[in-house]
This record gives C-alpha cells, sequence and structure tokens, in this order.
C-alpha cells in the first residue's frame, strides 16, 4: 500500500480527512463529554423541544438510537425528557441551561473552522469551501458536473 496520500485515491483522501476531522472535533466535544451525534441534538433544541422521534428523523438515526443518546444527555443533566401531555407513549426532549450553556460553547464555529483548516492559506480555504459546496450540490443531484 502506497503511504504517499498524492498517490491516493480522491475518495480515499475525502475519507481519511473526514475521519480525521471527526477525531479532533470529538476530542473537542469530549471536554463536555459530547460528541457528533449528541452536539446536534443540543443545538436542535435551543430552537424548541421536539419529540425523539422528531430528534432521530432530523438526526437520520433510529429512535432507538436516539433514545440512547437523549439518555446520555440526560445523564450528564443537559436535557430532561417527559411525558408528553398529548400522548404520554411519547416523550419529549427539553434543553436545560446546563444543556444551552454546553451547546453554545461546544458549537464555538470559530473552534470548528480551526480545526478543519489548520495548515491552510486563507485562500486555499475559499478554493476548498467552494469545491465542498459543489460537491454538496452535485451529490443532491442539484447541478450538473463541470465540464472544464
Amino acid at each position: 500500500m502506497d503511504d504517499d496520500p498524492a498517490s491516493w485515491a480522491t475518495g480515499r483522501l475525502l475519507s481519511h480527512v473526514s475521519r480525521d476531522l471527526e477525531r479532533q472535533w470529538n476530542t473537542h466535544l469530549g471536554a463536555w463529554d459530547l460528541n457528533h451525534a449528541s452536539l446536534p441534538v443540543l443545538l436542535a433544541l435551543l430552537g424548541s423541544d421536539h419529540s425523539q422521534r422528531e430528534l432521530a428523523n432530523a438526526s437520520g438515526v433510529t429512535e432507538q438510537t436516539m433514545s440512547r443518546i437523549v439518555g446520555r444527555l440526560e445523564r450528564h443533566g443537559y436535557v430532561t425528557r417527559t411525558a408528553s401531555p398529548s400522548d404520554a407513549r411519547r416523550h419529549v426532549v427539553h434543553l436545560t441551561g446546563t444543556g444551552r450553556t454546553v451547546a453554545l460553547e461546544a458549537a464555538d464555529p470559530q473552534t470548528g473552522e480551526e480545526i478543519a483548516t489548520k495548515g491552510l492559506a486563507p485562500e486555499d480555504v475559499t478554493r476548498l469551501r467552494t469545491l465542498l459546496v459543489a460537491m454538496v450540490h452535485a451529490s443532491a443531484g442539484e447541478i450538473e458536473p463541470s465540464t472544464s
């Protein structure tokens, strides 16, 4: 196997960078005992309370997985769960004051940018963002591939 990243396929490069960024981000989030799966839940709750089902759908995970995520957040005092007044089988998840503080601190955009762009010149960051946005649109079928 060739250890020179310049020889790697584009997909391998993207996968490698993605995994590395996720590890670094999880290390940052570890200061609050959060991870890449739990922070988006806290952020979703900044706007309003949601059912576990709504949170699972928004996060693209099963309700069982969301139940575990919410349980962990609840043990840390970041959220509470209560039975829905209209349906006792349904749980509504509420952000606590501590959870609100943690969400805002942990999700600091500057920290995320520093992790993602470490070692890149500003013009390289601009170019990278342009390419990544194009890739997001292309994967969603929103644009045709460039012929240039």
